[in-house]
């Protein structure tokens, strides 16, 4: 009986045993069985949502200056952005560059046929680097701002807190933002601004991923030089473009946009005088070509139809499209864009195939 109870005693210590071991996890199992999934996979869309189309839109804005002119430097400063924002009005994706145009006119020197490169394009030929407090290049710092702008909205870039510090600029006080970008933002964020009230904006629907360029493509032919009866006036012509680009390499949406400011000089290379008026898009039908075109469509209009037209195009396809000279312009030989859009498109094609190839 002793031998039974004894038995039964021992079963019943081993039952006990066993379920005390499946009550409690190991010390070092602990960390890897989290109750709640990490931060990260929290911001992933739902299975479900996956592959549902978003709606977006683009805007472009143009910032321009003549504040870096002087004698012997006929100069304007443009800073340019595309921006996308989804249907909440955050943004998505922002490219920034400027046009830093610039021509050496003293002693009335004016000469065409320059290159313009844009800061972007400089890269570390720009030489931002070695006098940075952060060591880093102006193509390196206005990527950090991009970045930084990413999930805001407009009127919250707009809202950036700045100091002026001792070299005269306005930088960023947001710690988070200095340490990428220690430069001016004062223009950056004006060209976000006027980009996220573009009225020339257009919208596009996708449910893949996408990229966003920007470039810029200046020309002076039009510049001449000062003589002893006349000033001479500088010409640096840009044209401005935007392009979304879809996983298939297709534009998904595009902008472009022109400036025409005009410096005049002396024979000594003084700066006499300096006139804006603001963007071709801006001007609207002060620009003055519905009058003259062929179509009776003012610029902005036409430029606006061409945007359109190269939605579902490759780059290299519109850097493709045929043109035919008339009355001194290459205008299309599409019948279906030439309806719209008259007025001579090579500038507009350049700037942005080149925008698509830049997107990223």
């Amino acid at each position: 009986m002793k031998k039974i109870i004894s038995m039964i005693l021992l079963l019943c210590m081993v039952f006990a045993l066993a379920a005390c071991g499946g009550t409690e996890a190991p010390a070092e199992d602990a960390a890897e069985a989290p109750t709640e999934a990490p931060a990260e996979e929290a911001t992933e869309a739902p299975a479900e949502d996956a592959g549902t189309e978003a709606t977006y839109t683009l805007g472009m804005g143009v910032v321009s200056n003549f504040d870096s002119s002087a004698a012997g430097n006929a100069q304007i400063d443009t800073t340019f952005a595309a921006i996308v924002t989804d249907a909440d009005g955050k943004i998505v994706s922002c490219r920034l560059d400027v046009a830093q145009n610039k021509m050496n006119v003293a002693d009335g020197l004016v000469t065409t046929g320059n290159e313009y490169p844009t800061k972007m394009e400089k890269g570390t030929d720009y030489g931002m680097a070695p006098v940075s407090s952060i060591g880093a290049e102006w193509d390196a710092q206005a990527k950090a701002f991009e970045e930084f702008v990413v999930g805001k909205t407009v009127d919250e870039v707009v809202a950036l807190e700045t100091v002026l510090n001792e070299s005269g600029h306005n930088v960023a006080v947001d710690e988070t933002l200095f340490a990428g970008c220690t430069m001016d933002i004062v223009d950056f964020k004006a060209a976000v601004e006027k980009a996220g009230s573009d009225e020339w904006a257009v919208t596009f629907t996708t449910a893949d991923a996408f990229t966003l360029g920007v470039a810029a493509i200046t020309d002076d032919a039009d510049s001449t030089a000062p003589t002893a009866d006349a000033d001479g006036v500088v010409k640096m012509y840009t044209e401005f473009g935007a392009a979304v680009v879809g996983a298939d390499g297709t534009i998904l949406a595009a902008l472009n946009d022109a400036i025409q400011p005009n410096i005049t000089v002396d024979p000594a290379g003084e700066i006499v005088a300096t006139e804006y008026k603001g963007t071709k898009r801006e001007l609207g039908a002060d620009y003055g070509m519905a009058p003259v075109s062929a179509i009776g469509a003012e610029w902005d209009a036409q430029s606006a139809a061409f945007s359109q037209f190269v939605v579902g195009k490759t780059a290299d396809e519109v850097a493709a499209l045929e043109t035919q000279e008339s009355n001194g312009h290459n205008v299309t030989v599409d019948e279906t864009l030439y309806a719209s859009c008259s007025m001579d498109i090579t500038g507009m094609m350049a700037v942005i195939s080149t925008a698509a190839n830049y997107a990223r």
